[in-house]
């Protein structure tokens, strides 16, 4: 899958350096250096934060975010190159298709069927945390030190396994659309039958983490994966 330069962060489309500099062919401490050269005017734009980042050496890399105002600024700073031309237009596209992703999550929580579905969404979700909750317990019981990491764990095993997607969202549901959300409360209710049937026949907790695990690779082998964030439509892919 093609890596995405522009991320949605707090509801706001945002480029790293980190992921400029190879596409403008510099090298990232010469953008940096543009950026902290010009900082009265990146920050006026809006407030602009350098952060820190391991890099070779195990020496700090500092990097920061752009908005797309910022980002078009930096690009007008430099040379109007056939690689700095290439990059307007790709960074152009992607920060116009994340504006609409936005606008689109925003009509989508308008709509009465995707919200009655996500309504509904939630009990079905409620119903799977409080077995899974069950499960910790049982997990302690028989000698677990990480019990709790498994409500991390079987929210992870479940988004990896029906979804591909191209950046991190603070609630993947809230972003999923119609029939995503369908898919999402059918694995739900896999994943709480498959802890609860487990445990019924006290099996081992790993051994009921990886029932869990199978039957929804299972159903995302039948149902297919879809990219997330997903508003055009685009047909599911088909594992293997």
């Amino acid at each position: 899958m093609t890596k995405e330069l522009v991320k949605i962060i707090n509801d706001v489309p945002l480029v790293s350096t980190l992921d400029m500099w190879e596409n403008l062919e510099v090298q990232h401490k010469a953008l940096i250096g543009m950026i902290r050269k010009n900082e009265k005017e990146f920050q006026e734009i809006r407030l602009l934060t350098f952060q820190k980042s391991k890099g070779t050496g195990g020496r700090p890399t500092y990097f920061c975010y752009l908005d797309e105002e910022q980002t078009t600024f930096l690009i007008m700073l430099m040379k109007n190159s056939e690689v700095v031309k290439k990059f307007k237009f790709k960074i152009t596209r992607e920060f116009f298709r994340m504006r609409k992703v936005l606008s689109d999550i925003a009509s989508q929580k308008q709509n009465s069927e995707w919200l009655e579905k996500r309504k509904s969404g939630k009990l079905t979700l409620r119903e799977k945390t409080d077995t899974v909750q069950k499960f910790i317990e049982y997990a302690t019981e028989q000698g677990s030190k990480s019990a709790k990491m498994y409500y991390m764990n079987i929210a992870k095993m479940q988004n990896k396994a029906l979804f591909l997607i191209d950046q991190k969202f603070k609630n993947i549901r809230e972003i999923l659309n119609l029939e995503q959300l369908s898919t999402v409360v059918s694995a739900d209710k896999i994943v709480e039958k498959a802890i609860q049937d487990g445990m019924d026949e006290g099996l081992p907790y790993k051994e009921i983490y990886q029932l869990a695990k199978t039957r929804i690779e299972m159903f995302a082998e039948i149902h297919g994966k879809t990219l997330i964030p997903n508003f055009s439509g685009q047909k599911q892919i088909k594992s293997g």
